[in-house]
């Protein structure tokens, strides 16, 4: 008679368990090429899937650059909000907090013109699967449901 011994039965909780756990990623925005002038932020976003919680990085020398949280307009126009304080650290962190469209521009002149921004799409985290559901116990054949209460009955 094979007994599933604790470490068994924890091995298959855990499986059921754990894929439905997301893990966040930090995204450096333009790679090892930073936050600059002259790169194409589209190219760079195009190949990136954007979820919730994932992190923005904004790197670059600090006094050369800043970043600005903007809307669809004021993305469209280069235009720096008057009512915004800009991140300016060198090393800037944007927790994506919400799904939807996101755009971002460097406030130093003519910067943004020449194609320091940055629009992203953020999605919300896929539906974990459903897990599989193991029979109640009263459910269970004789034999596993003495297993089940077994293991059970020490927790």
């Amino acid at each position: 008679m094979a007994i599933l011994s604790r470490v068994s039965m924890l091995v298959v909780i855990a499986a059921i368990l754990l894929p439905s756990i997301a893990i966040a990623t930090e995204f450096v925005v333009g790679d090892d090429q930073g936050w600059r002038p002259g790169f194409d932020y589209n190219a760079w976003a195009a190949s990136k899937v954007f979820h919730v919680g994932d992190t923005l990085v904004f790197k670059y020398s600090v006094g050369e650059h800043n970043v600005y949280k903007v809307d669809g307009s004021s993305f469209q126009s280069c235009t720096v909000p008057t009512n915004s304080t800009p991140m300016t650290s060198g090393d800037d962190h944007v927790l994506l907090q919400s799904e939807g469209k996101k755009w971002y521009i460097c406030g130093v002149a003519g910067h943004c013109s020449a194609g320091q921004r940055l629009v992203i799409t953020v999605s919300p985290w896929p539906s974990p699967a459903p897990a599989p559901v193991a029979p109640a116990p009263w459910m269970m054949k004789n034999k596993n449901k003495r297993i089940f209460q077994r293991f059970f009955k020490h927790y």
